[in-house]
């Protein structure tokens, strides 16, 4: 069984208008997450927003839409944008780069299969594209790193992320109890 989305729920009936409530939302998820990608600490991969909102714009967005939101956050880093360093789908954070796009989709997958409905699912949801970010993140890192791979790939990332993912579970099935309600 396929559920609608946040984007789904509030998107226009009118087909003309439905497509750029599309693009708006795609463009403002892309514009947020290269925001997002400004402030940073840490190096050789810092610590930013980043995967949170990844993870959270597909929620909301879905698979179609956040897949598309994410490369069009790549590209325009690619075309010279500031959102990331030069280099960066080449050098050490290439790898976590690649996860977001991997991460958007199965997770917007998972939303639209109705698993961000429920408090546990929604951690389950947002643990699962934490691991694909990791996945690509650390593999493609090892190219870089050979000492403290996993504490500079991964361990020192864990804590900012369980925090990211309450967040995330605090807003998301919440989200859906409102708007629950406002439908009665």
């Amino acid at each position: 069984m396929t559920y609608k989305t946040y984007a789904d729920v509030l998107r226009p009936s009118s087909k003309t208008t439905a497509i750029l409530f599309d693009i708006a939302l795609m463009a403002g998820a892309a514009l947020i997450l290269s925001l997002s990608s400004v402030w940073r600490i840490g190096w050789p991969v810092p610590i930013t927003m980043q995967t949170f909102f990844v993870l959270f714009f597909a929620v909301l967005l879905g698979a179609r839409r956040a897949t598309i939101a994410v490369a069009a956050f790549l590209v325009s880093g690619l075309l010279g944008m500031p959102w990331y360093l030069g280099g960066a789908l080449t050098g050490a954070t290439g790898g976590y780069l690649i996860g977001f796009l991997v991460a958007a989709f199965v997770v917007g997958y998972l939303a639209e299969s109705g698993m961000d409905r429920k408090y546990y699912t929604t951690v389950a949801v947002m643990v699962v594209g934490n691991i694909i970010i990791y996945v690509f993140g650390v593999l493609w890192l090892g190219n870089f790193l050979k000492q403290d791979l996993l504490m500079k790939g991964l361990i020192m990332f864990v804590p900012g992320d369980l925090i990211k993912i309450a967040l995330a579970t605090a807003l998301l099935p919440t989200g859906w109890k409102l708007i629950e309600k406002l439908k009665k």
